[in-house]
């Protein structure tokens, strides 16, 4: 199944809908597109995982990123709507209902459009270098998020550091 993310904004609220997987093939594109939607002013975001059929770590990382840059700037909000149970279990399981508020059912989503990323020329080492930063900083806002994911993904936290140093000092 094809996977994507399309979004739109409705009045006050940014809206992301996840069709397929939400996993680190995506999260940047949705770390990117979040960052400008809050460098514009917007404040409320809503997440429709209705049609969405799993997630990775990276994904709900990126999501929890959102909701502590919201929490930073000291208002805001990250909404989950049309959470299924498995996706609450995991969501909950890392501790993110303590940082955007979950819900099993919600409105339906504006007109969205897809979310595609921008072809920048990139060598595959720069692509592999982004792809390991934006997980890096998708983990670490799941420890900064709730401490007690720290022992859970130490190991990942680690290797990605490793990585990404191996990385830029063969550049």
């Amino acid at each position: 199944m094809q996977s994507s993310i399309q979004v739109g904004v409705n009045g006050d609220a940014v809206w992301v809908k996840v069709e397929g997987k939400g996993s680190f093939l995506n999260s940047g594109n949705l770390k990117e597109f979040t960052r400008e939607m809050v460098n514009r002013g917007y404040r409320e975001f809503v997440v429709d995982l209705e049609k969405c059929t799993m997630m990775d770590s990276t994904f709900m990382g990126t999501m929890a990123g959102v909701a502590l840059r919201l929490k930073e700037l000291g208002h805001g909000h990250l909404h989950v709507i049309h959470c299924g149970e498995r996706s609450r279990n995991l969501l909950c399981g890392l501790g993110l209902d303590q940082i955007f508020s979950i819900h099993a059912n919600g409105t339906a989503a504006p007109q969205c459009e897809l979310l595609q990323r921008e072809s920048t020329a990139e060598s595959p080492e720069e692509k592999k270098q982004e792809n390991a930063r934006q997980m890096l900083d998708a983990h670490q806002a799941l420890c900064d998020a709730a401490p007690q994911n720290l022992s859970r993904f130490k190991d990942v936290l680690d290797y990605l550091k490793q990585d990404l140093h191996h990385g830029t000092a063969s550049n």
